[in-house]
């Protein structure tokens, strides 16, 4: 029987592997299977019944359930073995004695204010989860924590007593106009929501205290309940902030010393923005490695993902899921599979409220309009589907705790199963990278250039016309047969296609009567 399985709650009592001198890694549950997280991190709306005898009011109502819909993927699995594992190797440089002696050095910084010039190496696990808004970073991140235990309470060890809390991870969010203070004090809520203290109030009671006394006092906690994982979420918004305010040296400061002095593992969320900081500075971009995720591909992922939604109809006349309206709900979300459900939900609502009962294509793009949605054709990084994550299951035992085996697919391609295969159409530039010039989209406020390239979007239906579709006049056949300005010009002005306007008003007389000046065609 696998540790914690009868202690369901998120605190529990410390079950040890072997005693061989480092509680806290002892202490920590077993790494799960595939087979086991995907279940665990699967959640099923129940489907009601009667669906013909509920009121209109009713089946709207019913339509919000599906937001608690959450259909696990393989890239899930990937990003839960990467939190266990960077727990696992923070604890594994956790020993007593260096403990105390980290502790003591903490300590006599926060007495005397020195700043010590030797700091002890580590091997805490630092990485970063960015992507595209809507992808389901923050969901995923937290469901994966989720099936670990927080707090785990140690009262006897070795015979002898040793009362301590080990928090193994804290989610922490930034909020939008997030500081490095901010952030210490949104460090401490999380601490206490943990394990039920006030270090927070103690805090707030200290603001006069310098930022450094603050951060110190942060680590010193880190280290007195032994935090194995800080996951900060949002991390663009700190990233903003400390630019806007010019304050960005301290930020990075902060972030590279909370690692380094409490052996802490430290896991970045947010968007692509906060990647421009991260391949700026030097001390952050070997701690930020990690996924850069990119939207579903049209693929038997896809399939699979809508598939099941689809299910979760409350129409009165159910529509079947087509393979035509599988690419224009690709096209009209873009595969971000936020915009999936939420296109999905909306459209049910206005299909109920305009009396059609039926899902069709006019009414998903209605649906899209009242949401306001507009996708990206590009996104500012390159970065890897989660379409094209591949996880082998493998038998899990003691002997062999954290042999789990990763394969990422990263090729262009997804191949498909069945006649899907065939009907299937892919931009031949899908996936393609360009390279840009980092000037051109770098933040001026930010030091030191960084590379990057940009990645299109993936579309389900090719975009454009065969050649043999197009006429001498095609705009891309003019451009393709002289690719500069100055010809495209000329050739527009042949086809007639070309118009200047001028607007210029000499007086007010000119511009009371509307007479149009200088307008040729």
């Amino acid at each position: 029987m696998k540790k914690y399985q009868k202690q369901s709650r998120m605190t529990v009592d410390a079950e040890y592997r072997e005693e061989q001198g480092n509680p806290f890694f002892e202490a920590l549950p077993e790494i799960l299977g595939k087979e086991e997280v995907m279940k665990r991190l699967r959640s099923q709306i129940p489907y009601p019944k009667d669906i013909q005898k509920m009121s209109p009011e009713e089946r709207r109502r019913e339509v919000m359930e599906i937001s608690k819909w959450f259909y696990p993927m393989d890239y899930m699995y990937t990003i839960y073995d990467m939190l266990y594992r960077a727990m696992s190797a923070t604890y594994q440089t956790k020993n007593i004695v260096d403990h105390i002696r980290q502790m003591n050095d903490l300590y006599m910084d926060f007495r005397t204010g020195r700043e010590r010039e030797f700091q002890y190496a580590t091997q805490a696990y630092t990485g970063a989860v960015l992507g595209v808004p809507g992808i389901g970073k923050t969901s995923t991140v937290q469901r994966c924590l989720s099936l670990m235990p927080q707090v785990i309470v140690h009262t006897n060890y070795g015979g002898k007593p040793m009362y301590t809390k080990q928090i193994n991870y804290l989610f922490v969010e930034c909020p939008s106009d997030c500081s490095v203070r901010t952030l210490a004090f949104n460090i401490f809520s999380a601490i206490d929501r943990a394990i039920g203290s006030d270090y927070l109030k103690q805090a707030t009671y200290q603001r006069a205290v310098a930022a450094s006394a603050t951060t110190t006092k942060l680590k010193t906690i880190c280290m007195t309940h032994h935090i194995g994982r800080i996951v900060i979420d949002e991390i663009q918004n700190a990233i903003q902030t400390a630019v806007k305010n010019r304050q960005l040296k301290p930020l990075v400061k902060f972030l590279v010393e909370l690692t380094n002095e409490t052996s802490t593992g430290i896991c970045f969320c947010g968007t692509m923005e906060a990647e421009d900081l991260f391949m700026s500075q030097e001390h952050l971009k070997r701690r930020t490695r990690g996924f850069r995720l990119l939207p579903l591909k049209y693929d038997v992922t896809y399939r699979k993902f809508i598939t099941e939604l689809w299910d979760s109809q409350v129409v009165l006349q159910k529509t079947e899921l087509s393979e035509k309206l599988m690419k224009q709900i690709y096209d009209l979300s873009a595969g971000i599979p936020s915009y999936i459900v939420k296109i999905f939900q909306e459209a049910q609502v206005q299909a109920i409220l305009t009396g059609k009962e039926k899902l069709s294509y006019e009414v998903l793009k209605q649906a899209v309009m009242c949401l306001g949605i507009e996708v990206p054709k590009t996104y500012g990084w390159s970065g890897t589907s989660i379409s094209d994550f591949t996880v082998q299951e493998v038998t899990v035992n003691e002997e062999a705790v954290e042999s789990v085996e990763i394969e990422v697919q990263t090729t262009e391609e997804t191949s498909l199963e069945g006649d899907c295969q065939e009907e299937i159409s892919l931009d031949p530039v899908d996936g393609r990278r360009d390279k840009l010039d980092a000037r051109d989209i770098m933040d001026e406020e930010l030091p030191g250039s960084a590379e990057k390239t940009s990645s299109k979007r993936f579309y389900a239906v090719k975009r454009g016309r065969k050649k043999s579709e197009r006429d001498d006049s095609d705009l891309l056949e003019l451009w393709m047969e002289n690719p500069s300005a100055d010809a495209l010009l000329l050739n527009l002005e042949q086809f007639l296609m070309l118009e200047r306007r001028c607007f210029l008003c000499f007086n007010i007389f000119q511009r009371l009567t509307r007479t149009n000046f200088g307008t040729v065609s």
